[in-house]
């Protein structure tokens, strides 16, 4: 069925069943993408016989121009990064010069990193699905029986892991793996664009620390013309700085090649607005019904969808919605999300590459290149936070070369109604850069540490560079935690530090997720969320089933859990101090101005809300008592002076409604300005703040240390308050909703905001930047 009608039928469907008075098309834009040819070459007349052969049996005939430039700079031995498209054949580019150095070199080995466990496995399938037997392929992951860890140190050539397991498994064990480093020739780092903000970060640490160890083996022999060392490979989605990101990552000059000649199907794209639920207030219907409704739709027509929704909780609510509406006609819809079993995640992969589950409902932890098979149609719910992220959701339909279908659906917040009015936005803006900072010392310290235990830090640890880690070395030894000893710093304790350093969440140990009637695991979920998602009394969703926490134990880090089968879910409500520590830089805007700088963050979870499922009713507040949680880090601000909120006509009673909403609004846009999503960031907003004293709006990383992500919204300033200010002048509601000035993740509940003050303050703020900018007039002062 063509797209078009396929959409133009399933909305009539649901505007059917629907009970609100909005009459308006669901279907806001459709575009057309037009299908790309493949650019190739033939296959390299010295490539192995053996390797010819397997790559014919596999259906390669002939190489894209991307892989072949892949394989000209390793054979070089220049480390490299490529940034293609999904399913652009990335993988072929290190497959290639791993399996010819393999042939070559019986001795040589190679590591694979992926971010995901689920990927490295997808890989290693890829990689056997070869049958060269020079080839001995293992993943090594925290799910490899312990029986088998000795047998693959000894035996394996190629290795598949994690970041994870690298760094605490591997490198502070690396004298048992020291045949193996010492033979290491290529190290792969396989979606690379994931390791960004503080995980990447900690990734960068951790390639360091590898490098360092492989040096240590290697005793000067130079592989590379770089140096000593293994040469390094990097896939990358598409993103605006691959050659700089994967730089700052491995610490090393790294050739982009980013002109993709892979082949591309027809893409319809569609622009999907959910219809309003209240005409009067502006809240329109919930994105996650709506998401499973087209969903169900869609799979109920055919296609073997795949939607992607940006929370655990979310892709549980769709996928338990959907399934309902299409079990009676025996389609197969299941939640896919960090946090389930690996057994129920390979369940869902072998589902969807063999066509019996229908419909999955995905965080982003299948957005990376995980083998699914040939997908029909992807549901987006949501901005999903980059653009390399949009590009990578949507490239997972139309793989088998017929037109693909794309529905975006926006979510209820100004940014999504941003991009519905400006669809270009979609179309043609360039890719985000990434931004990863191994400078920042909550990150680094740590990892100092761990190379202290793996091999003593001398007085010239350049790898770490651009870093100046002496004096960091310097407050350690000072604090005991390093010994100085002939010039060396050893580690002080006992036993290796890393697994005490965690690297994907920020900061401390996960908490398990346990059924209190069983003592079974049911998941877990990191120490940063935990607090808001599995207090006392929350609702949690786990593969469709629901559950309620009965405990929460802070020493032990466990949420008992037990089933539950009401309709309500819940939103934790907090409350939020902040305190300037040094203001790093600022940008006068006429009597406002914007900052940049460090900040003190105080939040604490105090109450949650029940709320009724779908229909989004209020149950009431629950008190909570739990302690405070503090956080250092990188903040923008924008102050401003009193005499132009008289002039903007804004009184103080109205004053912490407009900068209240001014502030959530902000927040919802750095998105389109900065690689992030809306919760990666937070807000404070005040009408006086004793480190200004002036009524200021902060916005601030989520991460220790910052991510970067506040530094590129104060370069972007101006550019994206004005488009603050458009996205809450466009919305025709009459005092704020979702989709302008309410935020998700307030922990005031929304209350109080004042849209028209907001627009009043934005604007004003917007004209004296405009009069700071502007000349001044001949002969005046």
């Amino acid at each position: 069925m063509d797209a078009e009608h396929l959409l133009r039928a399933l909305e009539a469907q649901l505007a059917d069943r629907a009970a609100g008075d909005d009459s308006r098309p669901r279907l806001a834009h459709l575009v057309r993408l037009p299908a790309r040819q493949a650019r190739t070459v033939p296959l390299p007349d010295e490539l192995p016989g053996l390797l010819r052969d397997r790559l014919e049996r596999a259906g390669i005939t002939a190489l894209y121009t991307h892989q072949a430039a892949a394989r000209a700079a390793l054979a070089r031995g220049r480390h490299a990064v490529v940034a293609t498209g999904a399913a652009s054949g990335k993988s072929l580019c290190y497959q290639l010069p791993l399996f010819e150095r393999l042939l070559a070199d019986d001795k040589a080995t190679a590591l694979y990193l992926a971010p995901t466990k689920a990927l490295a496995h997808d890989q290693l399938r890829a990689l056997r699905a070869f049958r060269l037997p020079q080839a001995r392929c293992a993943a090594y992951d925290g799910d490899t029986p312990n029986a088998e860890r000795d047998a693959i140190r000894r035996t394996a050539n190629v290795v598949l892991t994690n970041p994870d397991m690298l760094h605490v498994g591997i490198l502070p064990a690396h004298r048992r793996w020291a045949d193996f480093l010492h033979r290491l020739a290529l190290v792969v780092v396989d979606e690379c664009h994931v390791a960004r903000g503080v995980f990447g970060s900690h990734v960068a640490a951790i390639l360091r620390r590898l490098r360092r160890v492989c040096e240590h083996y290697s005793a000067g022999a130079s592989t590379t013309p770089q140096g000593a060392g293994p040469v390094f490979v990097l896939a990358s989605a598409t993103i605006g700085n691959p050659a700089e990101h994967a730089a700052a990552l491995t610490g090393l000059d790294v050739v982009e090649i980013t002109d993709d000649g892979a082949p591309k199907p027809p893409m319809a794209f569609a622009l999907w607005a959910p219809p309003l639920a209240d005409l009067r207030s502006g809240a329109r219907r919930s994105t996650l019904a709506e998401t499973a409704d087209v969903l169900a739709g869609l799979v109920d027509a055919g296609p073997q969808t795949l939607a992607f929704v940006k929370s655990r909780k979310g892709a549980e609510i769709v996928a338990q919605h959907a399934r309902a509406r299409v079990a009676a006609r025996g389609h197969a819809v299941l939640a896919y999300r960090a946090g389930h079993l690996p057994e129920e995640r390979r369940h869902v992969e072998r589902g969807l590459h063999a066509g019996t589950i229908r419909g999955v409902a995905a965080t982003d932890a299948l957005e990376l290149g995980v083998d699914v098979g040939a997908l029909d149609a992807v549901v987006l719910a949501g901005w999903p936070g980059t653009t390399a992220s949009l590009w990578q959701q949507a490239g997972r339909a139309g793989r088998r070369g017929r037109e693909a279908l794309v529905c975006f659906i926006a979510d209820d917040n100004p940014l999504d109604h941003y991009l519905l009015a400006h669809p270009e936005q979609l179309f043609e803006r360039p890719p985000e850069a990434a931004v990863t900072d191994i400078t920042n010392s909550y990150v680094l310290v740590p990892h100092l540490r761990c190379a202290a235990w793996e091999l003593p830090l001398g007085a010239d640890e350049t790898v770490f560079a651009p870093a100046d880690v002496e004096p960091l070395l310097a407050a350690e030894v000072a604090a005991g935690r390093l010994r100085e000893r002939g010039g060396r710093r050893f580690w002080a304790g006992r036993g290796s530090p890393a697994a005490s350093v965690g690297i994907r969440g920020i900061g401390g140990d996960p908490y398990a997720i346990v059924d209190a009637a069983t003592g079974e695991l049911v998941g877990e979920v990191d120490a940063a969320r935990a607090f808001r998602s599995v207090h006392p009394g929350a609702v949690y969703l786990h593969q469709g089933q629901t559950w309620r926490v009965r405990t929460l134990d802070l020493d032990e880090h466990v949420a008992a859990v037990e089933r539950y089968h009401g309709d309500e879910y819940t939103l934790a409500r907090s409350d939020t101090d902040l305190t300037v520590v040094a203001a790093l830089a600022h940008q006068p805007w006429g009597r406002c101005a914007l900052h940049r700088g460090r900040v003190e963050v105080t939040s604490q979870v105090l109450a949650y809300e029940r709320r009724r499922l779908f229909t989004e009713e209020s149950l009431g507040l629950v008190a909570l008592d739990l302690p405070p949680q503090h956080l250092v880090t990188q903040a923008l601000w924008l102050t401003i002076a009193e005499p132009v909120l008289a002039a903007a006509g804004i009184t103080r009673a109205a004053l912490p409604g407009a900068v209240h909403a001014a502030e959530h609004a902000a927040i919802a846009l750095l998105p389109l300005f900065a690689l992030c999503d809306r919760w990666d960031i937070g807000g404070l907003s005040t009408p006086w703040h004793p480190d200004t004293g002036q009524a200021t709006i902060f916005i601030y990383d989520g991460l220790p240390g910052g991510a970067g992500i506040t530094e590129r919204g104060y370069d972007a300033g101006e550019q994206h308050l004005r488009a603050t200010l458009e996205a809450i002048s466009a919305c025709p509601c009459a005092a704020g909703c979702p989709s302008c000035v309410h935020s998700p993740k307030c922990g005031n509940g929304n209350d109080p905001l004042d849209k028209d003050g907001a627009a009043r303050l934005l604007d004003a703020a917007l004209a004296e930047r405009a009069t700071a900018r502007a000349p001044r007039a001949p002969g005046r002062a």
